[in-house]
């Protein structure tokens, strides 16, 4: 049991790292399989699965958006037998394009037939050309590769091998890819494209972290054995807990619904970058944190637990509803701050986050009860409650702690306040951590802690953990970029003492061969207060970049990033930080960084009425948030753009993404479409 309060502890600890915000778009899925007709002849399939209500277009449409297109590498070894078919398409009227167009909604089918012509085996290659849409956007058109291998192998299968197991057995793509474009925001404390599935996971951990709190884990032996006493039957006593356990999980997702409807995708970006609630949320972390360090708890008011105590002594079922009731508004000086720390993060503007997240939870939560109550002789299993117990709520204290300095940390970047910069920020997580540490070991002592007579081995491994999380740290004080945990410290230019920098200063003065910033045109409108990575020179202001491109006869770099966009930081410190990234960018573009969330009042002759909206853009991150949204269809950071002199994009725009070759690839392939008058397509 205690390997078992280990991993449990463990779990805690990724949760902590890794529950946030996220917004993913992924409307488009794409898998590529080849079947065998003949000795000869295959057929290469490509099935697109579409989420609700987006679409994906047809190959027969008219020039307005781009038709899904096929285009296929050149193989003197394989010849295409006719065109590439496809699937019944749905033909209605697109609001987005005003005409009547073909698309195709839930799932698309595509089937090119070819011919081997020569050889045991070829490669058939190719690209895949596409656009998807809602009722209300698009996403920018997506290029994907595809690459199949057809033929008969070497080892020729046996008499016995079935005819589907021969097909297997001859006919391998390549890759069998799911690649789409992905429009990731992170506006906290996450680093991850996280799916609702993560989360949910995640929420399920919380709910296991919360089963060893003291206001929790004392009540499972209590309430099941209520039931195996139940005076009818035992199998009624199972059937009463099945229900108890139902409604505990209902209780906990309707306030997850709740939430869904009071916090709808309007208000997303609005909690993510305001001031009001991110330090609405830090305060809130600082008293759940108290909380647990044992200051005072957190309880719902006693006229509500006694008035569910009392429904729930009148029995059946209904009684079994309300002791459920009971249970979550109890236990709620414990699992609040898990359930609170859980609602915040997912108040970024999926209505589903929230629901999921509650579910997760509470599914993790009731499971002991149910399962406990059908095995009753696994309660002899249960270690006795202790001080073990609160040792489990001061960890989390602790965690919570260092979690709630993120949102302030938001604040503070957005409105450039200057209180929290980088190294302040990494001196507080290494004193909480270092304390942590000293917990672990015993010398730290909180008022309802038992004595610690001896160190556990758990005790132990998470003191080690812990310590060597703080000497990771400290490095960062004197400009180390701490890849690890980039996207959730405060970006690089607010830390005073950058030994890194001064070291890249000196190298570029001393060697001749080193890169130089390039030299921009004029002095940069906000650069008091905005700041590019890595020394890199740069804009931020979109009507300034394009001016000095058009004067240096370079291509633009558009960085569509905010101060509170977690993934924007770890791609700076990831990707950008490579040597042949930050050539590129210093040498062969001039670049602009467009803060979404930036809330700097400009003048007012800099004002714009949004085409979008209609609404008056009065700030640097309304005005390029909206620019965001009329030029590309995109509202989700990093996004970034190459483009040239007359509003040409010059390759396919990139979200998130952390393969530095890929990078690289994109940078080169905008210099040598910008050289060659190739466009991916231009806006207006």
């Amino acid at each position: 049991m205690k390997k078992i309060r280990l991993v449990l502890f463990l779990i805690y600890t990724l949760i902590i790292s890794n529950i946030g915000f996220a917004q993913i778009l992924e409307p488009v899925t794409w898998k590529y399989a080849a079947e065998k007709i003949s000795e000869k002849e295959y057929d290469l399939v490509f099935t697109a699965a579409i989420e609700p209500k987006w679409h994906l277009y047809s190959q027969d449409i008219p020039m307005a958006p781009p038709a899904t297109t096929f285009k296929f590498t050149e193989n003197k070894g394989v010849e295409l037998i006719g065109k590439v078919t496809e699937s019944e398409s749905i033909e209605e009227f697109d609001p987005n394009f005003e005409m009547k167009l073909k698309y195709f909604a839930k799932q698309a089918i595509f089937k090119q037939r070819v011919k081997l012509l020569s050889g045991n085996t070829e490669v058939v290659k190719g690209v895949v050309e596409f656009m998807s849409c809602d009722d209300t956007k698009c996403l920018p058109p997506a290029e994907l590769e595809f690459s199949f291998t057809i033929g008969i192998e070497s080892k020729v299968a046996s008499s016995e091998t079935s005819v589907n197991e021969m097909d297997n057995a001859v006919v391998k793509p390549l890759e069998s890819v799911e690649k789409q474009i992905v429009n990731n925001q992170e506006t906290d404390i996450t680093g991850k494209k996280a799916s609702l599935w993560g989360f949910f996971f995640l929420a399920f951990l919380g709910g296991l972290a919360a089963i060893l709190t003291p206001c929790v884990f004392p009540m499972i032996p209590m309430t099941v054995s209520f039931f195996m006493n139940d005076k009818e039957s035992k199998m009624k006593g199972k059937l009463k807990a099945v229900v108890y356990g139902i409604s505990i999980i209902a209780i906990y997702t309707l306030i997850g619904s709740i939430l869904a409807v009071v916090a709808g995708p309007d208000i997303a970006n609005w909690l993510s970058t305001h001031w009001i609630p991110n330090l609405l949320f830090f305060v809130i972390f600082i008293v759940f944190a108290a909380s647990f360090f044992g200051m005072f708890e957190i309880t719902m008011p006693h006229w509500l637990v006694n008035t569910s105590d009392q429904k729930a002594d009148k029995g059946g079922f209904v009684g079994t509803v309300f002791m459920a009731l009971t249970l979550v508004l109890v236990s709620f000086s414990c699992t609040g701050p898990i359930v609170g720390t859980i609602l915040v993060e997912s108040a970024g503007g999926q209505v589903l986050k929230p629901i999921i997240g509650m579910f997760g939870f509470s599914l993790a939560f009731a499971l002991p009860f149910t399962l406990f109550a059908f095995f009753p002789s696994w309660l002899s299993g249960l270690p006795k409650s202790g001080g073990w117990l609160n040792s489990v709520k001061v960890v989390l204290g602790f965690l919570e702690l260092a979690l709630g300095l993120k949102f302030l940390s938001v604040a503070d970047q957005t409105y450039h306040w200057g209180i929290l910069d980088r190294e302040v920020y990494l001196a507080f997580w290494i004193v909480i951590f270092f304390l942590l540490g000293l917990y672990l070991l015993g010398k730290i002592k909180f008022a309802h802690d038992s004595d610690v007579k001896h160190l556990s081995v758990p005790r132990l491994i998470l003191s080690i953990i812990t310590f060597s999380f703080v000497i990771y740290l400290v490095p960062g004080m004197f400009g180390a970029p701490l890849k690890a945990i980039s996207g959730y410290t405060p970006p690089m230019h607010t830390h005073d003492f950058d030994l890194n920098a001064l070291v890249r200063n000196n190298a570029r003065l001393s060697s001749g061969n080193a890169t130089i910033p390039s030299e921009l045109c004029e002095t940069p409108k906000f650069h008091e207060k905005l700041h590019l990575p890595h020394g890199l020179q740069g804009f931020f202001d979109y009507d300034q970049a394009l001016a000095c491109a058009k004067a240096q006869n370079k291509p633009l770099f558009i960085d569509f990033t905010g101060h509170g966009c977690v993934n924007c930081r770890e791609m700076e410190a990831n990707v950008w930080s490579d040597p042949k990234v930050l050539q590129l960018l210093n040498d062969k573009y001039v670049v602009v960084a467009l803060y979404v969330d930036d809330k700097t009042e400009l003048p007012e002759n800099e004002w714009i009425t949004s085409t979008y909206d209609k609404k008056v853009k009065k700030t640097i991150g309304k005005k390029f948030a909206d620019f965001q949204i009329t030029k590309f269809n995109v509202n989700a950071q990093p996004f970034y753009v190459l483009m040239g002199h007359d509003g040409q994009v010059l390759t396919q725009p990139r979200a998130y993404n952390l393969n530095v070759d890929e990078f690289v690839k994109f940078l080169e392939t905008g210099v040598s479409n910008y050289k060659s008058g190739v466009s991916a397509f231009s806006i207006p």
